[in-house]
């Protein structure tokens, strides 16, 4: 490709694309029981795993590698993606394949237990981990934004992240209602994307009713026609008269409203219309992915459809609607509603736009002085003068502080599986194999009932549950069990999120407020990487900035295949122990009884 072109890519995407080398057809993973184009089972799933990261069915927008989460990518461009795919179809069994922000650099000589794969994202040295100058890096085509599990090949879609929100609202209704439902309760958020998409349903699932205001109607109108969500408006009356009526009849309903929550959440305020839980989903960890009022693209979907805007307006305008969509949660909390951050880091971003016409931090992205003090009368306008209570929290909390802590402190997370043969009979087996598993738990069962009848199957057949310790690496050893009798006919992918109980730093989603303020160490996520490493997982990961943006966060992922064989076993057990075992281990270190009980039952070793 010629520098002409290259330049013409960076001015259009950001960054250099190799958009020539895009492929004529849409990707999609081999769904075969056969081992089909690489030497082992475990490059095999990798690759299988990052062309169904970048299925259409899957990916947000696979034509420029971005699996979701704003410019979460899977590879660097087309040009590394075709690196890595042929590396990968080349690696041996004592070969590691190394990927440094979505390029192939190294194939390590290493051994038949060491990863397969270990991958680094989006990490950069403290004083330069700022998304300025991550930006001029990903300009230049030297990184890519891995999100979490975007550039580490075990994004399975929006149910990725669906038990998740569904446990936060089951939470929300045990905590804030003293019920095990929220029939007749109602529910407002916002962002209907790849991730969020997942709220709908999620509301749904718990018998709520919910609002998700998009600015998208295509978002909506996918999760519609995917069973995610039951009706799209544009009509924000109409969306609460569909609202009451729901909650009076104590119906489920999910409602994409199309429009700007900056927008919408005052106005639902003017109306009376005041909902009994409040959070958010939109794209606010990246300032430029933010819509802002008044648009209907992000900066980038602006520079590629040929819109010629300047990046100061641009963003001045994305704090200042971020600004007024905060403040509306916050009056919104005043007049009663449950309110918590989702972890995309809105709040940190109207706290920096507050820094920032305060002069307590510089001007981000090209503002000038004349987009500072713009910014600054907005926010006088709306009375917001900071997003911190009087204990130096924030004013309303998130997601993990207020409800999913105590599951973490028992090793619980969001436990993945993903079936090779892309036969849903594989998938029904590890379903009931999980049921028979455990029967006593009666929140897992009603949750696989659930969503094996609501939940597509988009791609590869996946599953979700969250398993604590001990459970996870049981249930692995039954699934490996499966395939090794012939019930499940191909390996399976097993893995996580990286939002998990050991395996992140994030102040401001995941490790927010800890017991011993230890909210910022990230020592933790990078044991969790090295202990999946040396136990034989298949690929690990390692990246920056996933969920709450560049500089917020370090969080570590794990892949480990299971193969039917015995030798996997002893690896599967390991890696499956050692991984939530340091969830264990960070939260007994943190002060919490909860965990100290858990590690003292489960008899996981901790030192005295």
């Amino acid at each position: 490709m010629i520098l002409t072109d290259l330049k013409k890519e960076i001015d259009i995407f950001g960054r250099p694309m190799y958009m020539d080398l895009k492929p004529k057809k849409s990707l999609a993973a081999d769904e075969s029981a056969e081992l089909l184009h690489c030497k082992t089972w475990d490059a095999e799933a990798a690759m299988r795993m990052l062309l169904n990261n970048l299925n259409p069915k899957v990916a947000r927008n696979w034509e420029e590698l971005i699996v979701y989460g704003g410019s979460g990518r899977a590879a660097r461009n087309w040009k590394e993606y075709h690196k890595i795919i042929s590396a990968l179809k080349e690696l041996e069994a004592d070969e590691t394949l190394c990927i440094q922000s979505g390029k192939p650099v190294y194939i390590a000589p290493t051994h038949t237990e060491a990863p397969r794969v270990i991958i680094a994202n989006s990490n950069l040295v403290g004083n330069w981990a700022t998304q300025d100058y991550f930006d001029d890096l990903d300009k230049l085509g030297l990184m890519m934004y891995g999100q979490m599990t975007a550039g580490s090949w075990i994004y399975i879609g929006t149910q990725g992240i669906l038990q998740g929100t569904y446990e936060s609202f089951a939470a929300s209704g045990k905590m804030d209602f003293n019920s095990d439902s929220l029939a007749g309760k109602t529910i407002l958020t916002g962002g209907m994307g790849a991730m969020s998409g997942a709220q709908p349903m999620a509301g749904t699932l718990n018998d709520a009713v919910i609002i998700d205001v998009e600015i998208k109607e295509s978002e909506i109108a996918r999760k519609v026609e995917e069973n995610y969500c039951d009706r799209l408006t544009h009509d924000l009356d109409e969306a609460i008269k569909w609202a009451n009526e729901a909650k009076k009849k104590k119906e489920p309903l999910s409602i994409g409203l199309v429009g700007n929550a900056a927008d919408t959440h005052p106005e639902f305020i003017r109306k009376g219309f005041i909902p009994d839980i409040v959070t958010d989903q939109t794209s606010a960890h990246e300032v430029k992915k933010y819509v802002p009022s008044g648009y209907e693209k992000n900066y980038t979907e602006l520079l590629e459809s040929g819109v010629n805007i300047r990046e100061g307006e641009y963003v001045r305008e994305s704090f200042k609607s971020m600004a007024s969509h905060v403040k509306a949660m916050i009056d919104m909390q005043s007049k009663g509603s449950i309110v918590f951050d989702y972890g995309n880091a809105i709040r940190n971003q109207v706290e920096l736009a507050l820094d920032i016409v305060n002069g307590r931090a510089p001007a981000a992205n090209g503002m000038t002085t004349e987009d500072v003090a713009d910014l600054k009368q907005h926010l006088k306008k709306i009375s917001i003068t900071t997003v911190r209570n009087e204990k130096g929290g924030y004013v309303f909390p998130g997601f993990v502080l207020k409800y999913v802590r105590p599951l973490f402190c028992e090793g619980k997370g969001p436990f993945r599986w993903a079936t090779l043969s892309g036969n849903p009979k594989d998938l029904d087996a590890i379903d009931d194999a999980l049921i028979s598993t455990f029967p006593d738990d009666k929140p897992l069962v009603r949750w696989i009932d659930r969503v094996r009848k609501t939940v597509p199957i988009l791609g590869l057949p996946t599953r979700i549950c969250w398993l604590g310790y001990g459970e996870r690496a049981k249930f692995g050893l039954i699934i490996n069990d499966l395939i090794k009798d012939g019930t499940v006919t191909a390996p399976v992918v097993i893995g996580r999120d990286h939002l998990d109980c050991g395996s992140v730093a994030s102040p401001s989603r995941e490790t927010e407020g800890m017991l011993d303020g230890s909210d910022a160490i990230a020592d933790w996520p990078m044991i969790n990487f090295a202990l999946n490493a040396v136990n034989g997982a298949s690929w690990v990961s390692f990246h920056h900035g996933g969920g709450v943006g560049i500089g917020k966060s370090l969080h570590a992922g794990m892949v480990i295949v299971a193969d039917g064989t015995p030798e996997r076993e002893k690896r599967l057990k390991r890696v499956l122990t050692v991984d939530p075992g340091t969830g264990i281990a960070r939260h007994v270190d943190a002060g919490y009884d909860l965990a100290k009980k858990v590690a003292k039952d489960r008899k996981v070793k901790i030192p005295k």
